[in-house]
């Protein structure tokens, strides 16, 4: 009788596959390739709705749709572009149409500032200089809040922006600034 030899092998690890693939393979019919998608992009889409929104239920509910729409879409999806660009263009439209629906609903203009408490970030945010910006940032009007999100927080470059937003590219560089020219002074009180 032979003795049989254990042998340990490293862990083989699955190859990183790019979303052009993932897309690729979710419109040949593999639905798991684009929960492959959802699991790279779910937090970020998530943080950008409730940057937006201020409203974590809402946000849950605006990137779930968002990644609802991009699925039932994605054979409109233009080879060699991002999808992290398309699918925060997605949410951010859709963000768009859930705060002007709450404000014909509310029949009055919206807040600028949100609840400081309504964010997960909140809890890790423990000194008292991130929650003085996260404040700031709030208080910034929408237009600067979402240009802040998409460039600091997102990491979007402006041209990405330009296009979620629908903006012109020199439209985005100007709101980055003057969203800058505000934290500044809000935080130098």
């Amino acid at each position: 009788m032979g003795l049989a030899l254990a042998v340990e092998l490293p862990p083989v690890e699955a190859p990183v596959v790019d979303d052009q693939a993932l897309i690729i393979a979710t419109l040949a019919g593999q639905t798991d390739a684009f929960g492959e998608l959802v699991r790279r992009y779910e937090r970020a889409v998530y943080n950008l709705a409730l940057r937006t929104l201020h409203d974590r239920t809402e946000a849950e509910d605006a990137a779930q749709e968002a990644f609802l729409k991009a699925y039932r879409a994605l054979n409109t999806f233009r080879p060699g572009a991002k999808f992290s660009t398309w699918i925060f263009t997605i949410c951010y439209r859709g963000c768009c149409d859930r705060l002007a629906k709450r404000k014909r609903l509310s029949g009055d203009e919206l807040p600028d500032r949100a609840d400081p408490s309504a964010g997960p970030e909140l809890l890790a945010e423990r000194n008292d200089e991130a929650r003085r910006l996260r404040a700031a940032i709030d208080a910034l009007p929408e237009k600067y809040r979402t240009v802040v999100t998409l460039y600091h927080l997102q990491g979007k470059q402006y041209e990405e922006i330009a296009s979620v937003l629908n903006l012109p590219l020199g439209t985005v560089k100007t709101h980055l600034f003057r969203a800058k020219e505000q934290l500044r002074k809000a935080l130098s009180v």
